[in-house]
């Protein structure tokens, strides 16, 4: 059968399909063998992975740094906290609770500059110190999971209510479990590995892939039309294959640069 006579729909899902199996199959045959050495290929595509600014488990580095991992744990963390504390609900933060987030954005873009400083001008404000770096990536971590959230409540799901996904109760609540997560990087057995290396970066693949999804939905107008997820399943096949592609263009393109899967030359 000619591709002229099949329904376009088809043909379009088609194409998805294969393109995500492409860039599926790429990006494996590309990144590091092993499952910890995949969790890398989507670290290295985001972080710069200095080894100094970076947690080890006994010899093994870890596939984000100390800011990133703190950044991308806090994110699940939120996900799930709001997930089953606040599952209908749509709206940005507000008030006392924004504010909030407000000084944990300043903490981490302030303690990044600082860093960024003392590395490669040689003048900061204070030492850099990599249980500042978690902390503050933790507190990031918990501003971009709640506003990740609450624009995808906005953009997909149909009959939800309008209050803040997070308010000072739940927040109050939440920085419990993100404080344990912390506290994980910090004594980092190294039983404990693999399992936090894969929920970090399967957080970095999920963020990605929930923005182009968003996308993707807006551009076919189905704004706050589905019920469950399984009615997104074509955007998010899309919005992965958009991400995993970007990880992998990243990938590749720092590898040649660098000629390495450990940080960066300086």
């Amino acid at each position: 059968m000619k591709l002229s006579r099949l329904p376009w729909k088809v043909a379009v899902k088609a194409l998805l399909v294969g393109a995500a199996l492409a860039v599926l199959i790429l990006w494996l045959e590309f990144t590091p063998a092993g499952l910890l050495g995949k969790t890398v290929g989507i670290g290295y595509a985001v972080c710069h992975r200095l080894p100094d600014h970076s947690p080890f488990f006994g010899t093994v580095q870890f596939p984000l740094c100390f800011r990133c991992s703190g950044m991308y744990l806090a994110a699940l963390t939120t996900w799930l906290w709001l997930h089953f504390t606040a599952p209908k609900r749509t709206g940005f933060p507000r008030g006392a609770t924004a504010a909030l987030l407000g000084l944990f954005f300043a903490a981490w873009a302030g303690d990044g500059l600082n860093a960024f400083l003392h590395d490669f001008i040689g003048r900061s404000l204070y030492s850099p110190d990599n249980t500042l770096r978690l902390i503050t990536g933790l507190g990031m971590g918990i501003v971009m999971g709640t506003l990740l959230y609450a624009v995808i409540q906005q953009t997909f799901w149909i009959a939800r209510e309008p209050e803040p996904v997070l308010d000072l109760p739940r927040l109050a609540g939440l920085l419990f479990p993100v404080a344990g997560m912390g506290g994980l990087m910090l004594w980092r057995p190294e039983a404990l590995l693999l399992p936090l290396a894969v929920l970090s970066t399967l957080t970095v693949l999920g963020v990605l892939t929930l923005v182009y999804t968003a996308f993707a939905v807006g551009l076919r107008r189905r704004e706050n039309t589905a019920r469950t997820w399984w009615d997104l399943r074509w955007p998010l096949l899309a919005g992965c294959t958009v991400a995993l592609g970007q990880i992998l263009a990243l990938d590749f393109l720092r590898y040649i640069l660098t000629q390495s899967w450990v940080g960066v030359p300086r």
